[in-house]
């Protein structure tokens, strides 16, 4: 009777195994031909900031690997043609295939890959992440949309441009409160005026006081200048701001700047030149009184470093040892100054 009760016992085991072999192997089949999901519409992507409160909705169809499997979108986007080597994570979705997302949020994130104010050629697609069931043994599976290349012109801070100037260019407003300022490239041929695009204004002026529909203004002198701007208050200050590096290493030795270029976007100074064993340092609008007289610490001030320059009369030469052909950056802060020496 024992052993013909092990042996009932083992024939039950025996059918239970069999069956759940059979609800798993049913659970886990995936297609052959699994369907993608696809971006079918993108919305209009020159972004407002006037209209930052609605909602733009990215269109897609779900994926399908032929199986029951919860599944979460994510919309990604890349520059056109990166291939997704760096990925921009914008949202991500529980089932929807309709990924909605106001102006202001997809600004925020867009700024952060690519330059307000400009189109830039912007590669979209839909993740799709699918996880089958507790139990089945099915590891998540990804499918990738096919990608959807669109214009991209994310808003930046409140700016004004400059009209007239010769080139594309504009101050912000870091606040938002109606005080703008940036460096700007102008020629004395070339006056301009200020529009405020959010309010449609221009602006012109003379002797620091702004009005609207005023007069163009005219650079002191040309090449870089620094531009405040008050549009509550109505007044402007327009003075040279040439950044420069001198000494014994440069084509000017101590007597003649040689002047370094502003890139807006990265907000760093930087001239490519040939140098000599020698020695430089940076100042302003050719002078060393002008507030910027930067070089390196001494023994009383070792804390001054390339990585923290001395701005002061008392700073000391930065050694140039080897001639050569130099690419130098410099970064100006609110009160910290630094640099880079890179030898092409």
């Amino acid at each position: 009777m024992k052993k013909n009760l092990i042996i009932y016992l083992t024939v039950i085991g025996l059918i239970g195994f069999l069956s759940s072999c059979k609800k798993d192997e049913t659970r886990i089949v995936i297609s052959a031909n699994p369907v993608v999901p696809t971006i079918t519409t993108v919305p209009d992507l020159t972004l407002s900031r006037v209209n930052g409160t609605d909602t733009l909705t990215f269109v897609g169809t779900p994926a399908d690997a032929g199986f029951q499997a919860s599944v979460k979108y994510f919309l990604e986007a890349c520059p056109s043609g990166d291939n997704f080597a760096h990925v921009t994570s914008i949202m991500s979705s529980q089932q929807d295939i309709a990924l909605k997302i106001t102006i202001s949020d997809l600004n925020g994130i867009m700024l952060k890959a690519f330059p307000a104010d400009k189109a830039t050629a912007v590669d979209f697609r839909i993740r799709a992440l699918l996880i089958a069931d507790a139990g089945t043994g099915v590891a998540p599976i990804t499918y990738n949309s096919p990608t959807k290349t669109a214009d991209v012109t994310p808003y930046g801070l409140p700016r004004l441009d400059l009209i007239g100037s010769g080139i594309d260019q504009k101050i912000e407003s870091a606040l938002g409160n109606g005080q703008y300022t940036g460096y700007v490239n102008l020629d004395v041929t070339k006056p301009f005026t200020i529009k405020d695009p959010d309010a449609n204004v221009i602006y012109g002026g003379s002797g620091g006081v702004l009005s609207a529909g005023g007069a163009a203004l005219v650079a002191d002198a040309t090449g870089w200048s620094k531009l405040i701007v008050d549009t509550h208050a109505l007044t402007y200050t327009l003075k040279p701001y040439a950044v420069g590096l001198i000494g014994s290493a440069t084509p000017g030795q101590w007597s003649t700047d040689s002047p370094m270029s502003y890139d807006i976007q990265t907000g760093v100074w930087s001239i490519t030149l040939d140098l000599v064993s020698g020695a430089i340092k940076f100042r302003l609008n050719n002078g060393w009184d002008n507030g910027i007289n930067l070089g390196n610490g001494d023994a009383t001030n070792p804390q001054y470093t390339l990585s923290n320059l001395w701005n002061n009369g008392s700073s000391k030469d930065i050694p140039i040892t080897d001639a050569g052909n130099y690419t130098i950056t410099l970064t100006i802060g609110a009160s910290a100054y630094s640099c880079t020496i890179t030898k092409n």
